[in-house]
């Protein structure tokens, strides 16, 4: 039987597909992407519950001296030090602002009890290399300096990130088991993890060819010379060859999703090196599927699972 979306999710899809289908992504395109990223997302989130949690804003210095903001998420009525995460947005590398992601945020830190760090970092082509990384591992470093103040159990401390922002996440915890810092848990929620031309799943063409475009373009824009099988893992966590002393993995990726294969490729290799991960492959879900379609069945036993994670920090 071939591979068919979720019939919900299909039905929400069609439902706001329009008379005339968009063009295709075209390589290189990442305007467009932002563009769309931006458009789209207050319109995704203008409908979702809004919790009462505190939001405060800070700023850090990075690695190249630049400044960047740090949106600090709280829950109401919980006595610390308490566990944290320090959270990275999606959009490909190239899109996305923390706005767009704060509601999604608000309720994990409502329904967990447990306060978030959501890093604005900045964004390609404006900036490329290791810089994007760096803003993250910023505010990790930052949140680890000022855990006293702010009610944290250092020794509590995971990451996340969806989509590109999971990229982020899983070189958080790289750099961090280089530097000695021990994390409690990377949660990695439909992660683009590897820079690899490979031909997409032809299977996939019909639910991810944008997104398959998306990632050459920001790798591309990223890494531009470096854009090879030798580029560092502390921009391209599937370029690490030894995974011991990873924090302990969650991942989760839809299995119409472009990067369901390299999502299962780094759990095995986590394995591999006596590391746990827990990977949960969705069927009928694409990209992104929860930010799109929050109000289909199959969403409330998954968040149920991330939020029961979170809880367990």
């Amino acid at each position: 039987m071939s591979f068919s979306l979720d019939p919900e999710l299909a039905a929400v899809f069609a439902a706001s597909a329009g008379d005339t289908p968009p063009e295709p992504l075209a390589p290189g395109d990442w305007k467009t992407w932002r563009d769309s990223v931006a458009a789209v997302y207050p319109a995704l989130t203008s409908g979702l519950d809004r919790p009462d949690v505190g939001h405060q804003v800070f700023s850090a210095a990075t690695r190249d001296g630049a400044q960047i903001d740090l949106h600090w998420f709280t829950p109401s009525g919980v006595a610390g030090p308490t566990a944290a995460v320090v959270h990275a947005h999606g959009g490909g590398l190239v899109a996305g602002e923390v706005a767009h992601f704060a509601p999604f945020i608000a309720q994990y830190v409502a329904a967990a009890g447990v306060p978030f760090l959501s890093v604005e970092y900045r964004l390609a082509p404006e900036v490329a290399g290791s810089t994007l990384a760096d803003d993250v591992y910023t505010g990790l470093t930052w949140l680890i300096e000022h855990a006293h103040e702010l009610g944290v159990d250092a020794a509590r401390i995971a990451v996340m990130g969806e989509s590109a922002g999971a990229t982020l996440a899983a070189t958080t915890a790289i750099r961090a088991r280089q530097d000695g810092v021990v994390l409690a848990r990377q949660i990695l929620v439909y992660p683009m993890l590897d820079n690899s031309d490979t031909p997409l799943d032809p299977h996939l063409h019909a639910f991810s060819a944008d997104l398959y475009t998306l990632k050459n373009t920001a790798w591309q824009l990223v890494l531009g010379d470096a854009h090879t099988d030798d580029a560092p893992a502390t921009i391209v966590p599937a370029r690490l060859e030894d995974h011991t002393g990873l924090p302990p993995a969650y991942l989760e990726v839809g299995e119409l999703d472009a990067f369901r294969d390299e999502t299962v490729a780094y759990a095995q290799r986590l394995w591999s090196a006596g590391v746990s991960a827990e990977l949960h492959v969705l069927p009928g879900l694409s990209h992104g599927w929860d930010h799109f379609a929050p109000g289909i069945s199959v969403h409330a036993p998954v968040h149920a699972r991330r939020v029961a994670l979170l809880k367990s920090l």
